[in-house]
Order: structure tokens, then sequence, then C-alpha cells
């Protein structure tokens, strides 16, 4: 009768055990270098990006908000509690021992006599991991904790660069004030003069170019006021992620930074592979796995192991702590789900379609990051080449205002003037813009690239 039984168990098991084992690996065809980037001699990999920028204020302003900012202390908090969950993980492994005592009072009013008595019981058992089943769990609350460790890296480079792009946006928007303060004065001047020839009645002064110089200032006044706006605005922003008050109190630096160094030629893709949001994504695939394999061993048999001492003051208090008696009691029980309408199956199936998922989206993820680092490298190289073609701009719109302001003092027409410096303001703060996106497309590629070079 204990042969069959036994044999039922172990044939249930093999039958449970059909289930398609899960994966771990997904193959990619990636190529070893980035396309964009030509192909020469690596550069060595540094953990810093930061001092590319050359700005010792922007490297204290991280250092800040990477201290105060709330969203990061939260993630860290989550952190802390992903650890704690690998330590219930572990625990799975170890016996569990549990101490009960109960006490009662009893009045007899026949013998007007109360009798106490107290009970005190000690409870241990453990399930030996026969199929590892228990360290598959261990191992998939270990990569979780893996896994939020990089989510934890990913919200600090995350942090770093928004602030670096808000820093960023700061100055751009105070210079592009500080443009627009710069118009306004010159529409001014050059009002001033038409006005003044107006009702001299010399020169060419007419009554449409009075309607044009009105018409220049009231447009320069209107974009100082927005230009004032978007450079609160940004401080606000840049404040929010220190932490601060968004008060729009803090100051811009004068000048936008400047790159210390080209991007090396032949990045290599194997730089990924510390990205913390690939890390956290594989972790995930790993956890995936080990989940899966742990609910293909529950259909396995149950092995579990108990034991427990009860003691009363009839008996010694003494022998609860003596390990002959929790040996003495213990028992083994092995069992085995025979029918349960599909639950364990379905449990096994479901981890095993959550493992394909991350795989999925790993896969998905490490596409996008490719993606990523490959138009970074696509725009910074049209980026370089409408700089040069901006300077050259903004250089003979300069120019031209310079003639057409001269040729005006000679006589020439007022609206040769005022269209040469609307062309010379137009490129310049194009040019403000530019330069600026040419920064925040650098932040973006060491955000893809998860580091430095």
């Amino acid at each position: 009768m204990r042969f069959l039984l036994f044999s039922s168990v172990l044939f249930t098991a093999c039958a449970g055990l059909q289930t398609p084992l899960p994966e771990k690996k997904i193959s990619l065809n990636i190529p070893e270098t980035y396309r964009e980037a030509s192909n020469s001699q690596n550069t060595h990999i540094t953990r810093s990006w930061l001092p590319e920028l050359e700005d010792v204020r922007l490297s204290r302003l991280v250092t800040e908000a990477l201290k105060h900012n709330h969203t990061l202390q939260a993630a860290a908090a989550q952190l802390r509690s992903a650890r704690q969950s690998s330590i219930i993980g572990r625990a799975n492994n170890l016996p569990s021992v549990t101490a009960s005592g109960s006490s009662s009072a009893n009045y007899s009013g026949f013998s007007n006599e109360t009798s106490e008595s107290y009970s005190l019981s000690l409870n241990a058992s453990w399930e030996p991991d026969l199929w590892g089943r228990l360290r598959n769990i261990e191992k998939a609350t270990y990569y979780d904790f893996e896994s939020a460790v990089a989510d934890f890296r990913s919200a600090k480079l995350s942090l770093a660069a928004n602030t670096a792009r808000s820093y960023l946006n700061l100055i751009s928007a105070q210079q592009q004030v500080e443009l627009a303060e710069t118009t306004l004065a010159s529409f001014k001047k050059n009002f001033r003069i038409i006005e003044r020839n107006y009702k001299a009645g010399t020169g060419d002064a007419r009554d449409l170019d009075i309607a044009f110089g009105r018409n220049n200032v009231a447009s320069a006044e209107r974009e100082l006021i927005a230009r004032k706006l978007n450079r609160d605005e940004a401080a606000r922003s840049l404040e929010i992620l220190l932490g601060r008050y968004p008060a729009a109190e803090i100051q811009a630096a004068p000048q936008l930074p400047t790159l210390s160094q080209k991007i090396p030629a032949g990045l290599p893709t194997a730089l990924l592979a510390r990205r913390p949001d690939l890390v956290s994504a594989r972790a995930t695939v790993y956890a995936s796995y080990e989940r899966a394999e742990a609910s293909r061993k529950n259909l396995l048999p149950n092995l579990s192991l108990t034991s427990g001492v009860n003691s009363s003051p009839g008996n010694a208090f003494s022998r609860l702590l003596d390990p002959n008696f929790l040996l003495y009691s213990a028992a083994a029980s092995l069992s085995q789900t025979i029918y349960s309408g599909g639950r364990l199956s379905a449990q096994a199936q479901q981890a095993l379609e959550s493992n394909r998922v991350a795989l999925e989206v790993f896969a998905q993820s490490a596409l996008l990051a490719f993606r990523e680092v490959e138009s970074a490298l696509a725009i910074e190289r049209s980026l370089s080449k409408q700089e040069a073609f901006l300077i050259t701009e903004v250089d003979k719109a300069a120019l031209a205002e310079r003639f057409a302001e001269r040729s005006y003092i000679e006589g020439g027409n007022i609206l040769s003037v005022l269209e040469a410096q609307r062309r010379v303001n137009g490129a310049r703060a194009s040019l403000i813009a530019l330069k600026n996106q040419r920064l925040q497309n650098r932040i973006d590629l060491h955000l893809a690239l998860g580091g430095s070079y």
C-alpha cells in the first residue's frame, strides 16, 4: 500500500514537470560598434561625465540635487524596502520556530477554591528543499533587489541629467532675455531717429517708416516679457530638482558651458551593459526565470518536518530547551496535490509567460537604447555642422546691419535697417538655442550610454 501511494505521488510529479522550461537568454543581432561612430581607436571608459561640460557650478548643483531631491529620496526608500524582501526570500530556507503560552484560572463555588494552570509550547517546522524550489525563490528575490539597485542608479543618473538640462535651459533663457533687451534698446534708438527725422522733415522719413518703427518696438516689448517668463519658469524647474522652493530666485551663469572633448570614435555597444535600466531589465528576466522554475517545482511532492513540545508546571519547563525532546517528537509528511482544478498548472504556465514577457521587454528596451545612442551620435554631427553655418549667418547678418545703418545715415531707406536688425537678432537667438540643443544632446548621449564614454 505504501509503495502504491509513493508511486502515485511520483507519477503525478513527473506528469507535472511536463511544463516547458523558462529561458534566460535572448539573441539580438548587435554590431560591435555604433554605425554612427567612425571606425577608429576606442577611448578609455571613465565613470564621470559632468567634467566634460567644464562647469564647476553645475557639478555643485548636481550634488545638491542628489542630496535633497524628494523623488530620489523616495527611490532610496523603495530600495531599502526591496532589501527587506530579499531577506524574506532567504528566510524561506530556514526552519521556523514559534513559542506560545497560555494560562487559565477556575473557581469552584463548592470548595471555595481557585485552581490555576499554565502551559508553554515550542513548535518547529522546516521544509527541506528537495527540488531546489526554495532556492529558486531566494534567487528571484535576490534578482529583484539587484533590479531595484539598478533602478536607483538609473534614478540618480536621470536626476543628474535633468539637473544639467535645467541648468543649461536657465542659462539659455537668460541669454535670450539679454538679447531681447538689446533688441528692444536698438529698436527704440532707431525709432527715435525716425521720429526726429519725420518731425524735422529731413531725409525720407514717412508715415510708413513711423508705423514700422512702432511695430518693431511693440514686438520687442512683447518678446522681452515672454523671454522673462521663460527664464523664470526655467529657474523654477531647476529649483524643484534641487529640493528648493520654486521662487525663481536662482541666478543663471553668464555663458553656456563649453564641451571639453569630442565624442570618441568607435564607441563599443558593450557600453550598454552598464546602463542601469538595462541592468534592471536583465535582472527582471533572471527573477522571472527563477519564479517560473519555482512554479514548475511546486508541482512536485512537498516534504515538511514538524516538531513540538508542550510543558506545564507538572512537567519540567527546562525540557523546552532540550533539543532531544524536539527530536523525539519530530514528524515528517510527504504531500502531493492530486487535483486542484488546474490551479498549480495554471500558475506554472502563468510564470512561464511572465518569463517570456520579461525577455521581450528586455529585447525591446535594448533596441530602444541602441536607437537612442545612434540618434544622439547622428544629431551631434548634424548640430555641429549647423552651428558652423549659423555662426557664419550671424556674422554676415551683423555686417549687413552695419551697411544698412551707414546707408540710412547717407539718405537710404530705414526699412533696410529694420530688416537687417530683424535678421541679425533672429540669427543670434537661433545660435543661443542651437548651442543649448547641442549641449542637451550631449547629455542625452551620456544618459543613453549609462554614464561616460
